[in-house]
């Protein structure tokens, strides 16, 4: 062994030595100053959302030919950069001179993918094209991103731990252990063979034997199968495992995560498993949210799987009109409609979604699956007006009809029977999910704190409690459509407040929800209120139960975050039969 691999050895002796005492830091410290990824992309030489389309690789910032672009291609990169869709092509307009590599050609998109370097293309850097073909597009001037533009998280576990290690994988210094990366563009070559792409890390067995999933203490080198989308982010994984610090945002942290998974190294599985909640907000796309639910599926993580199905049933209106919509799969959309926390306007808002997506779909989906997804529908808590009108406007009554009419009856039946009636019926089933209802945020069931008028407190009159008075239904059902309660919703904001109405409250803000009408003549009915905490209006990160009139969050239900706490209180009636 040579005297400089022999020193080189040691070295990594004493790091990994004193890596045994490293702890846990600044585990999602957030910041927006980090330099270009492989794969980022940018606009260049135009104003905020429009300019000439170039993507960062190997090193350096490229262009893209316009050969095979068109708004397919535009949506993905717009959405990738943040705003909602593309509003036009741009071809061979000046936006100044390009002198770097032209990186992309003959590239086909869906449209519906996350990222412009997922799309199928010859290779990088394979072009016939000069710069007066270089790309560029005008995005909808209209942010998608509802947090942060390019959030990026830092997980650092670095303490005790040397600078040193990082710059030993950098220089590949005394490496003596080499993982060729893979991944299958989409193309076919010539011979018909599908075409690959790859790339080769070195790195030092003494580090990666920590994880015997490497079996670096049995070869010197491994090739890795990995998506095309991951590859960028397999170095950065690597390295982490040198320095336990890695910046991880919306691109790369399914990657992170998978990678942490399938090579065991347990600390950066778990930290980036816990960011999916903090990212979830960010694409209001649903491309991220959709392709993290069918990961989850895969890998059966079942509580990553939640936290997908959880965001998309509390923003189901969001989801509805998102790109991703028309991608979902039948089990996730049938997953979503099995839940009773989905929010949204009414149940008939459902119903037209639902009928939305299957006729979207054509002849895809076989009646069987129609029939099992429309029959997820709780029609007895459809509106009573708009039952009466089903038969004219849904789009598949004739399709369908004998399911609708079987359904009808039973919806009409609930809305014109009183409770005691129907439970002689031996058909009729008090659990049945029929008779559960959701969160439904119509004017007729919610309200919002704060609005726009001045807000009061009902007994001090001063303008410092958030507060109002609405009014609803005593249940969803017509025989009850007269029979009004009053409630009083309050946000108190101090203890000093709490105490005006003799209350003590552990924490703030606190929501109190409190019905002005006693509620004993109604025995059969029991409210299962909610209260929605909107982000900017946006979306809902958390949702919380009403406990003896007060606003709890549960301990079992996830939240997600909302900058700078810019946020709305919904207060939503949920009466139920018992």
């Amino acid at each position: 062994m040579s005297a400089h691999r022999f020193t080189v050895t040691v070295w990594l002796l004493l790091l990994l030595h004193v890596s045994g005492s490293a702890m846990k830091i600044n585990l999602f410290s957030r910041h927006r100053n980090r330099g270009p990824q492989d794969g980022d992309a940018r606009l260049f030489g135009g104003g905020a959302a429009d300019g000439r389309v170039e993507i960062y690789h190997d090193g350096a910032w490229g262009t893209v030919c316009d050969d095979g672009w068109d708004l397919a291609e535009a949506h993905v990169v717009c959405r990738q950069l943040g705003f909602t869709r593309a509003e036009s092509v741009v071809i061979g307009k000046n936006y100044g001179k390009a002198s770097g590599p032209i990186w992309l050609d003959d590239l086909k998109c869906e449209g519906t993918e996350i990222y412009l370097s997922t799309c199928a293309f010859t290779n990088w850097g394979a072009t016939d094209c000069s710069h007066k073909e270089d790309v560029g597009v005008i995005c909808e001037n209209g942010r998608a991103n509802l947090t942060n533009d390019n959030a990026v998280y830092s997980l650092d576990h670095s303490i005790s731990l040397s600078d040193e290690r990082g710059q030993i994988f950098d220089s590949a210094s005394g490496a003596d252990f080499f993982i060729s990366v893979r991944s299958v563009t989409g193309n076919t070559q010539e011979d018909g063979a599908p075409e690959v792409v790859g790339v080769t890390i070195w790195a030092h067995k003494l580090i990666l034997s920590q994880f015997p999933l490497f079996n670096a203490s049995e070869g010197s080198n491994i090739t890795v199968d990995i998506r095309l989308s991951c590859q960028p982010h397999f170095s950065s994984f690597i390295r982490y495992i040198y320095t336990r610090k890695v910046d991880v945002n919306l691109s790369s942290v399914q990657c992170l995560h998978w990678m942490a998974s399938t090579f065991g190294v347990k600390q950066l599985m778990e930290d980036t498993g816990r960011l999916f909640s903090k990212i979830l907000p960010e694409d209001a796309s649903f491309l991220t949210q959709v392709s993290l639910y069918e990961y989850a599926a895969e890998t059966q993580d079942w509580v990553l799987q939640e936290n997908c199905l959880q965001y998309m049933a509390w923003n189901y209106p969001n989801l509805t009109s998102s790109p991703a919509w028309t991608r979902l799969s039948v089990e996730l959309l049938r997953s979503l409609l099995l839940r009773s926390d989905l929010v949204v306007p009414d149940e008939y808002f459902v119903l037209q979604t639902v009928e939305s997506w299957i006729t979207g779909k054509g002849n895809s989906t076989s009646l069987e699956t129609q029939v099992g997804l429309l029959s997820l529908i709780r029609f007895p808590m459809i509106p009573a007006e708009a039952l009466y009108e089903l038969e004219y406007n849904s789009s598949l009554y004739s399709t369908h009809m004998s399911m609708y009419r079987e359904k009808l009856l039973k919806a009409f039946q609930f809305n014109v029977l009183v409770f005691s009636n129907l439970m002689s019926n031996p058909k009729f089933n008090r659990e049945d999910e029929d008779y559960r209802p959701r969160i439904y945020t119509a004017e007729l069931w919610s309200a919002i704190l704060p609005r726009q008028q001045p807000l009061y407190s009902h007994r001090t009159h001063q303008y410092d409690t958030m507060a109002t008075v609405f009014n609803t239904p005593v249940h969803n059902s017509l025989i009850f459509k007269s029979n009004k309660i009053s409630w009083d919703a309050n946000v108190f904001k101090s203890q000093q407040e709490c105490a005006n109405r003799g209350l003590r409250c552990e924490s703030f803000p606190t929501a109190r929800l409190v019905p002005q009408n006693s509620l004993s003549q109604w025995s059969n009915v029991h409210f299962r209120n909610r209260l929605l905490l909107v982000c900017q209006g946006k979306y809902v990160f958390q949702v919380q139960d009403f406990k003896n009139n007060m606003a709890v969050n549960g301990t079992q239900v996830l939240a997600y975050p909302c900058p700078d706490d810019q946020y709305t209180f919904r207060f939503v009636v949920r009466p139920k039969y018992v």
